[in-house]
């Protein structure tokens, strides 16, 4: 217990450092929607710290690093590309013009928190570092098949979103091609699949049970807070008619088949 308080605390004190320090990066440029690609990196360097910190370089310690590390920063890049040189998501200029004057302060808050639950999702990282046993348990590669899963899901969803998006005979038009067909928001899904597998992974380790937060979290966080709710909200405004037949034949998040 003592050693995976240490872990926390070196973790959190560095996510201090960095989320403080993008909060400044956005003042000089007044895009909030850099965190994004910070709180997907920040994954990574997380993994990288406990692999560091704890003795001992099993298989294990390996796999994990190498799970977090091509999941987090294929994310990463993934939203760096879509903020780069592009306005300001309107997420975060609603929440300017909702904060009004209290803005700065108020977004270092919001930053914060994200540095917090950035902290509380890795507890699997560190569980699985701190386990020494040098052989891999069958519910481990479990774990592993599915986040392999998860992560060529989402690479795809992101890959055909963003081929149908470059397309200028789409432009206004609803992306329901590939996993698109089956499900509103394949993303999300693949995302939550992929902490589900860490989830998994981390039952071979001594109080794994404990990362059930993790997906749990994600799942919340997906379907009522910033992913689903606020994205169909948008896509309403945008698309209108088509995107409403859209929410009529196709599932929300699992993919499925059409309805009726």
């Amino acid at each position: 217990m003592d050693q995976l308080i240490s872990l926390f605390l070196v973790g959190s004190l560095l996510l201090l450092i960095i989320f403080t320090l993008t909060w400044g990066w956005q003042l000089k440029t007044g895009n909030a929607a850099i965190v994004d690609t910070v709180w997907s990196a920040s994954f990574p360097m997380l993994a990288m710290v406990y692999f560091v910190l704890v003795d001992g370089y099993t298989p294990r310690q390996l796999l994990i690093l190498c799970m977090v590390v091509i999941w987090g920063m294929r994310l990463a890049l993934y939203l760096l590309s879509r903020t780069i040189g592009q306005p300001e998501d309107a997420r975060y200029t609603a929440l300017r013009k909702e904060w009004g004057g209290n803005q700065n302060i108020l977004m270092l808050r919001f930053f914060y928190f994200q540095a917090a639950l950035a902290l509380v999702l890795s507890v699997p990282f560190a569980l699985i570092n701190l386990n020494t046993d040098p052989s891999l348990k069958l519910i481990e590669w479990m774990g592993v098949v599915i986040w392999m899963i998860g992560l060529l899901g989402e690479s795809l969803a992101d890959y055909q979103l963003k081929n149908f998006k470059s397309k200028p005979e789409n432009k206004g038009k609803v992306c329901d091609r590939g996993l698109w067909y089956y499900s509103r928001h394949p993303n999300y899904f693949f995302e939550w699949l992929i902490w589900v597998a860490y989830f998994v992974m981390a039952l071979g380790s001594a109080w794994g049970f404990v990362s059930i937060i993790c997906p749990m979290l994600m799942l919340y966080f997906l379907l009522k807070v910033t992913g689903i709710r606020y994205t169909e909200t948008h896509l309403l405004q945008s698309r209108g008619e088509a995107y409403k037949e859209y929410q009529r034949t196709t599932s929300s998040f699992v993919p499925w088949l059409k309805g009726k």
